[in-house]
């Protein structure tokens, strides 16, 4: 991956429905040749797809809350994600270091809906205790972006 590359990733993480054409105007390329870097960024796996951001809220679900999960004994991560999968409220799921063997992100329709959801992640058979933090409010949350040269993510000076 080039600095081209990353242009064109941070022109695609600000605005996904941005033409070739007006990417290619931006990092000095033609449209079919930014379509050609942008399916082989999608054929090596570097983009992973193109989305919707979506408002929780919006949807009822602006409750949400992380939680640290305690197994019994060792647990591979393959199991603590396949006993997780079934639960719709978990959002995202990581193994983690320190004293918890992952950290949950769940999102609900209220507190009652959070507090069913945790009692239903606590009755996994392989969790022995979990550790609950619930939001009161998201201050900052950024898309993942490429470093340009003299810059940081999206472009931005350094320290900004």
């Amino acid at each position: 991956m080039d600095v081209i590359d990353q242009r064109i990733i941070s022109q695609l993480v600000s605005d996904a429905r941005r033409s070739y054409s007006e990417i290619g105007k931006v990092v000095g390329l033609s449209a079919p040749a930014v379509k050609r870097r942008v399916d082989r960024l999608l054929d090596t796996g570097v983009l992973r797809g193109f989305t919707a951001v979506v408002n929780p809220e919006a949807l009822g679900w602006g409750t949400e809350a992380f939680v640290e999960v305690h197994c019994i004994g060792n647990v591979t991560p393959e199991r603590i994600r396949a006993r997780l999968l079934p639960l719709p409220e978990v959002v995202a799921a990581y193994t983690v270091s320190g004293a918890a063997d992952a950290i949950v992100h769940l999102r609900a329709g209220s507190i009652h809906h959070l507090e069913d959801a945790l009692e239903r992640l606590r009755a996994v058979d392989m969790i022995d205790r979990t550790v609950s933090t619930v939001v009161l409010s998201t201050l900052l949350e950024r898309p993942p972006a490429p470093e340009v040269a003299d810059s940081g993510p999206l472009g931005r000076p350094r320290g900004a």
